[in-house]
Parts: C-alpha cells; sequence; structure tokens
C-alpha cells in the first residue's frame, strides 16, 4: 500500500471515530436535554412534605408550575380563602372527633339535655346527606338548608346568651390543627390577606381564633353570625344562610371585598367539602389558583372526586405541613 492510500484511509477511520464519538456526544446531550424537560416538578420534590403518604396529587406537573406562579408573584399578589371547620380545625385529634363550631354549642352545658339530643338526632340524619359520595350537591342542598334551619331554630329556643361564647369555647374541645401558629403569623407578618368563609357559627370561629392568639388584623371572617337582644340573649341570625353547599353564592355576595385585593390575583384556598371549591367566585382577574383539599372521611369513596377537583388532596392529615411549606418558598 502505498503512502498517499495509507494516508487516506486513516483520514477515513479518523472522520469514522470522530463522527462516532460526536454521535455517542449528541446522544447523551440528546437524553439529558429530554431528561431535563421530563422533570418539571423540581419544586415539589425537593419539599419532604410533600413526600408523606397524605400527599395525594393527580397532576404533579400543573401543581408545580402553579406553585412556580405563586412564588413568582410572593407576598404582593397573594391572598388566602379558606374553609374553617375540619379545614383550619382538625378533624380528629388522638382518634377522637373534635368539634365543629355547631359542635361546640350543641355539646356544651348552657344547652339542655333534651336539647342536645335534638341536634344529636339531626346530625346522625343530615351528615351521611352531606358526604354521601353518590348524590349530587344540587340534591344535597334542600337537606342542608333544613338542618341548618332546625339546628338554628333550637339554639334560639335555647336562649344562650352572648357573654358565655368565651368560656363556651375554652372548655370545648376546639382544635386547630398542627402548624397554625405559623400559618396565621407568617401571613400577618407579609401583610398577606386572609378570608375565612365558613358556613360554622361566625362568634364561635372568631372566639375560636382570638383564644389561640391568632385572630389577627389581615383575617377576616364570613359565617353565620348570631343576632343577640339588648340583654344579650340569641334571638336570631344575621343575614342568609351560609352551608356548605352554597359558598359560590356566598362568595359573588363579597366581590366588593374582593375587588379592593384586585392585585391580590394569586390564590392559596384551602377546603375539606367539594362544597368550597366555589369560595374563590367572587375574585377577578386570578392569576394563579391552587386549590388544596382535606379529605377527612369516606376516603375510598371520595378520593378520586377530590383528586378531580383539588390540585393537591391531603389524607386524613391533620397538620398544616403543606400549606406552611409552600408560603415558605413564597413568602
Amino acid at each position: 500500500m502505498d503512502k498517499a492510500a495509507i494516508v487516506k484511509l486513516g483520514a477515513v477511520a479518523s472522520a469514522s471515530v470522530c463522527a462516532l464519538f460526536g454521535g455517542v456526544v449528541l446522544a447523551q446531550y440528546i437524553f439529558t436535554k429530554k431528561k431535563k424537560a421530563g422533570r418539571k416538578t423540581k419544586i415539589i420534590e425537593m419539599m419532604p412534605e410533600f413526600q408523606k403518604k397524605t400527599v395525594h396529587i393527580k397532576d404533579p406537573e400543573r401543581v408545580e408550575e402553579i406553585i412556580c406562579g405563586l412564588i413568582k408573584g410572593g407576598a404582593a399578589k397573594l391572598q388566602i380563602i379558606t374553609d374553617f371547620d375540619m379545614t383550619l380545625s382538625r378533624f380528629s385529634n388522638n382518634g377522637k372527633r373534635c368539634p365543629t363550631c355547631h359542635n361546640i354549642i350543641d355539646n356544651c352545658k348552657m344547652v339542655t339535655e333534651e336539647c342536645r339530643k335534638k341536634l344529636l338526632q339531626l346530625k346522625d340524619t343530615y351528615y351521611p346527606i352531606e358526604i354521601d359520595p353518590n348524590l349530587t350537591i344540587e340534591e344535597k342542598f334542600p337537606f342542608m338548608v333544613e338542618w341548618y334551619f332546625k339546628s338554628h331554630t333550637l339554639l334560639i329556643e335555647q336562649g344562650l346568651q352572648k357573654d358565655k361564647l368565651p368560656e363556651i369555647v375554652r372548655e370545648s374541645d376546639a382544635c386547630l390543627r398542627e402548624g397554625y401558629e405559623h400559618f396565621f403569623d407568617k401571613l400577618q407578618e407579609h401583610n398577606v390577606p386572609m378570608f375565612i368563609f365558613s358556613a360554622g357559627l361566625g362568634d364561635v370561629l372568631e372566639e375560636i381564633i382570638r383564644q389561640a392568639g391568632v385572630y389577627h388584623p389581615n383575617v377576616k371572617v364570613v359565617s353565620n353570625f348570631m343576632e343577640f337582644d339588648e340583654h344579650g340573649v340569641l334571638k336570631g341570625f344575621k343575614g342568609e344562610l351560609i352551608h356548605v353547599y352554597n359558598k359560590h353564592d356566598g362568595a359573588l355576595k363579597n366581590t366588593e371585598y374582593f375587588k379592593q385585593l384586585k392585585d391580590n390575583c394569586n390564590i392559596i384556598l384551602l377546603g375539606d367539602s367539594l362544597g368550597d371549591l366555589n369560595m374563590a367566585d367572587g375574585v377577578p382577574n386570578v392569576e394563579n389558583i391552587l386549590k388544596i383539599g382535606f379529605l377527612n372521611d369516606k376516603v375510598e369513596e371520595l378520593l378520586e372526586k377530590y383528586l378531580d377537583s383539588y390540585d393537591i388532596v391531603l389524607v386524613k392529615d391533620e397538620t398544616l405541613e403543606v400549606p406552611n411549606s409552600i408560603l415558605q418558598k413564597i413568602l
């Protein structure tokens, strides 16, 4: 073989090696790019609170995108819209059911035993309807109205005294979720508006958070408030009834409040019922909304519906660890 042929052969071999090497590098580059492109949940993966078995997410990439939007907006664009009973308050503590705002009154010593039995009968009748996965919200609606009307009528008959409410709450088993101090205090520290929209009893709710030391100026409560006569005796309830499945209407009636917060276009919504999903309906110009649902009861029957409706579902989780971890990133 002459010298020219050898040089030519060497050049071909060199080109082949370069092509092979280049192909490997290119393949590695494409693989790396694809791998990076496929990992769109980096923030969630880095948050240990999201790795708990209680946390269920149907679409992690969507949640990641929303959280990124919330982080970008910061405190200036954020507002919180939340339910109270079994959302900010616990569903259970050490295996024992915790009372709702209504239950606190139902179980207090100011209520006669006869009245207490009637209230319990109403709960046993209507609560299964409230959480029945086989009934639509429209089908449940009239039963909720009936339940609230009957229970409120019984409470009015008891002649409850306004000045006894602090004592009633102190003696109750009212219990806020673990991490509530950090949640409330962090929002107050950064002046983030907090709208508590509850189908419970507003007077009891306010007393619970007041005694817990977290009724800060940034908190607004919309609920069923008692009306007392000149002697401080319960004579009725103010305004229109709020129950778990008419929060859409209530949200629209609070449009003026939300208009004042027109720059707070990023929302974290917290609820424990499918009826809570409509609490932000009165908010104009929403940019990002993250819906977090606490699933406390009938888990097997309701999990799929909750996953279809809430971005994050927390199953039998009695803490505010996940919301607090998100706030930590935003604020």
